[in-house]
């Protein structure tokens, strides 16, 4: 699964709108749902559900670490921001 995630975190960016992200998402679990489709999953197997958890479960994993990214970011600015505002 660290593949997986790894490909959906190269596919999205921090510096893209959180919509632009969504819609990444969107065609993500479109992939896989036509991937079950292949393999003749029926929409009752449990693999199926485990699957979409297991996509879910990654994309809040992505959507952690770019928040986590952009509040770093902010925090540095903002000592930047000090550091340049404080006599010398």
């Amino acid at each position: 699964m660290s593949e997986f995630s790894n490909l959906i975190a190269r596919a999205v960016n921090p510096t893209m709108p959180r919509a632009e992200r969504e819609t990444v998402y969107g065609v993500v679990k479109q992939a896989v749902a036509r991937l079950q489709a292949r393999d003749g999953l029926e929409p009752d197997d449990a693999r199926v559900a485990l699957q979409q958890h297991l996509v879910e479960e990654t994309i809040r994993n992505v959507e952690a670490d770019i928040a986590r990214f952009l509040s770093l970011e902010k925090l540095e600015r903002a000592h930047s921001a000090q550091m340049a505002s404080e006599p010398g």
